[in-house]
């Protein structure tokens, strides 16, 4: 019993720390069409862990223990979910847009998980995902 609540300790403390963070700035997506030639304010997010490969290794930690590889599969190349290596994202595939992709959720069943995981743990789940590659012959799922 003790030695599952060790193990557990690094998730309760991404849980409870993420009640204390600020929330995102809204994003602006490049390829939406702003009516009259102007965009709506927006803020922009950038990735302050990208391409670290320590953080891609604990991103990809996460993507097991939160058990994103139960709809999108081991390596992400697409399960019940989207494929997350293809190159093709539904909501965009930015740094900011996958962000906010994690961190509000999209209908239809990818949950929020901003109110769990503070922003530095979805930065390493966005730079695991950026970090990984299909090989050629790797399946992918369409949606």
């Amino acid at each position: 019993m003790a030695l599952r609540f060790v193990a557990a300790a690094p998730l309760l403390t991404l849980l409870v720390s993420s009640a204390q963070q600020p929330v995102p700035p809204s994003v602006r997506y490049d390829e939406h069409v702003f009516a009259g030639g102007s965009p709506p304010p927006a803020g922009s997010l950038h990735n302050p862990v990208k391409r670290d490969a320590k953080s891609a290794e604990q991103g990809g930690q996460l993507f097991t223990a939160f058990n994103c590889d139960g709809c999108h599969a081991a390596g992400a190349v697409g399960g019940q979910g989207p494929s997350l290596v293809d190159g093709r994202w539904r909501y965009g595939g930015a740094d900011g847009e996958i962000f906010h992709s994690i961190y509000y959720g999209r209908p239809r069943g990818m949950p929020a998980f901003g109110g769990i995981l503070p922003p530095d743990a979805i930065w390493q789940l966005v730079t695991y995902l950026q970090s990984l590659e299909p090989s050629q012959d790797t399946p992918t799922v369409s949606w």
